[in-house]
């Protein structure tokens, strides 16, 4: 479960103000898009809910904790470059998450809870049909390959939140369809609250089930920088979460 609630958030970076007064609650399970001229402050709301950077004033709650402002398991994330380690195999990018989340003092597992751990990581590979490619290393992968792997990486976890920022812009028309298919289906089997920052108006209606659109209520031209953006159109959509078997 993750209900995520934003109450009088503002982010300011000494004299400019990057959002103002954010107010939202997002249901558990939402597919969250979010759209806006660049520069508005949807990738810093993501740099929030992901723990790595704190608001000016105001607070972010998880199913009414305050959230914790460092990276954890419960919160995923997929950029548009790729978050790959080199010098590891598709495996073990993914064999790797586990063993930090599972064995917190040495990093890695052993025996039959490596075991375990490698089940999962080639059932997930199975999944998103780079199970033929699991001891090949990232840069022998194609980039809609490498976009799977990345996708995978932020979910083996099964975190509650997962965060996306505009992770298939650097991707041809075609292998786009695929990505946008592949998320939806691990959105539904793992019921994840997502937020999705993309440049494609299109996309958001397609994948999202409620669409939030940044932009700066107030402006002015002596000082460009004194007013943030907040939501100016919260737009609930018709997809909805299905039942998975």
């Amino acid at each position: 479960m993750a209900i995520v609630t934003i109450r009088r958030l503002w982010k300011e970076y000494g004299e400019q103000v990057v959002l103002e007064n954010l107010n939202l609650t997002i249901a558990d399970g939402e597919f969250v898009t979010i759209v806006g001229a660049s520069g508005c402050g949807k990738t810093t709301l993501l740099r929030m809910l992901l723990g790595v950077e704190k608001p000016t004033r105001g607070e972010i709650l998880i199913d009414g904790a305050p959230l914790v402002y460092e990276p954890a398991p419960e919160r995923g994330i997929v950029f548009q470059r790729y978050s790959l380690f080199p010098h590891l195999t598709v495996t073990r990018n993914l064999l790797l998450g586990l063993e930090l989340s599972g064995a917190h003092l040495t990093g890695r597992l052993f025996g039959r809870a490596r075991r375990q751990a490698l089940e999962q990581v080639h059932a997930l590979l199975n999944e998103i049909g780079l199970y033929a490619a699991r001891d090949k290393y990232p840069s022998q992968l194609s980039g809609g390959m490498q976009q799977r792997l990345s996708i995978a990486q932020s979910v083996i976890c099964q975190p509650k939140i997962l965060l996306l920022d505009e992770p298939f812009g650097a991707l041809d028309p075609g292998i786009t369809a695929d990505m946008h298919e592949l998320i939806l289906r691990l959105w539904e089997k793992n019921r994840m609250t997502v937020f999705m920052v993309t440049h494609d108006v299109k996309e958001s209606f397609q994948l999202g089930t409620r669409l939030l659109v940044f932009d700066k209520k107030r402006h002015d031209p002596h000082a460009p920088d004194a007013y943030g953006a907040t939501v100016t159109y919260d737009i609930p959509l018709n997809r909805r979460l299905r039942a998975v078997a």
